[in-house]
C-alpha cells in the first residue's frame, strides 16, 4: 500500500498513515487503502487488536485533502461524505478493538477518524478539532454524530461551531480521549493498553464491543436485553470456564476463543 504501513506482531497490528509531507491528510487514495486494510485485518486470524496512528511527530491526520474537496459540487460532495462515512463505519464496526494513538494534530477528517476508533489515546502535543465551518462546510465523515455521543451535545457544539482546537489535556477532561502520554511514550503506552486488552477473552471482547456499539443506539431497556443475551451466550463458552477457573486457581488465564 502506498500510504499505509501495516506491521503485525504477536496478535497486534499497527496501521500507520504515511503522508508526512501533507501531515497525513486524507485523500481518496488513503480512504481506499484504509477500507481495504481494515477489511483484511478483520479477517486476519493473526490479529486480535489494531493500533492506528500517523507518521511523524506533528500529526495523526491533519484533515481531509482540501484540494480534492474544493472541486466538489452538491452531488459529488454528498457522495464523498457517504464514502468517508462508510470507511469510518467499517472501522467502528470492527469486531476487534481499534485504538487511535493520536500523535499530533487530529483535525477535520482526522478527528473524525479518531472518533471512529473504539479507544483514543493521545500524546501531550495532540490537538483535536473540527474546523470545517471555517471552510464554509460541516464535518461530513461522522463528526456531527459521533462527537455528541461521546462528549455530549454542548461540548460537541462548542467544538463544531467554533472550529477551535482542543489540546490533549482538555480532550482528556472532556472524555474525548482516555489517556494522555508524553510524545516519546505514546507508542509504548498504546501498545501496553493493547496488550492488556489482548490478554482478555477474545469472545468476551467481541461481545463487549457489540454490546456497547449496538446497544448505545437502542433504548436502554432493549440494550439491557441485548447485554443479557450476550452474557448468556458467553456462559456456554470454554473461555468462560477457563477465565473463571483461572481466577479461582490464582493463575493467568489461557483463552482460546472457544
Amino acid at each position: 500500500m502506498a500510504f499505509l504501513a501495516i506491521d503485525i506482531a504477536d496478535r497486534l497490528a499497527w496501521v500507520t498513515i504515511q503522508r508526512p509531507e501533507k501531515l497525513n491528510a486524507l485523500n481518496n487514495d488513503v480512504l481506499k487503502e484504509l477500507e481495504q486494510a481494515f477489511a483484511d485485518l478483520e479477517q486476519d486470524e493473526r490479529v486480535g487488536a489494531v493500533i492506528l496512528t500517523g507518521a511523524g511527530e506533528k500529526a495523526f491526520v491533519a484533515g481531509a485533502d482540501i484540494a480534492e474537496l474544493k472541486s466538489l459540487d452538491t452531488a459529488s460532495a454528498r457522495v464523498q461524505a457517504l464514502r468517508g462515512q462508510a470507511v469510518f463505519q467499517r472501522i467502528e464496526s470492527m469486531p476487534k478493538p481499534v485504538i487511535a494513538a493520536v500523535n499530533g494534530f487530529a483535525l477535520g477528517g482526522g478527528c473524525e477518524l479518531a472518533l471512529a476508533c473504539h479507544i483514543r489515546v493521545a500524546s501531550e502535543n495532540a490537538k483535536f478539532g473540527l474546523p470545517e465551518v471555517s471552510l464554509g462546510i460541516i464535518p461530513g465523515y461522522g463528526g456531527t454524530q459521533r462527537l455528541p455521543r461521546l462528549v455530549g451535545k454542548g461540548v460537541a457544539l462548542d467544538l463544531i461551531l467554533s472550529g477551535e482546537m482542543l489540546p490533549a489535556a482538555d480532550a482528556l477532561r472532556a472524555g474525548l480521549v482516555s489517556r494522555v502520554f508524553p510524545l516519546a511514550d505514546l507508542k509504548a503506552g498504546a501498545e501496553k493498553l493493547a496488550r492488556t486488552i489482548l490478554s482478555r477473552g477474545p469472545l468476551a471482547l467481541r461481545s463487549a464491543l457489540a454490546a456497547v456499539n449496538e446497544g448505545i443506539e437502542m433504548p436502554q431497556d432493549q440494550g439491557l436485553q441485548y447485554e443479557a443475551a450476550l452474557f448468556g451466550l458467553l456462559a456456554a463458552t470454554q473461555d468462560m470456564q477457563e477465565g473463571m477457573g483461572a481466577f479461582l486457581e490464582k493463575r493467568a488465564a489461557q483463552f482460546k476463543g472457544l
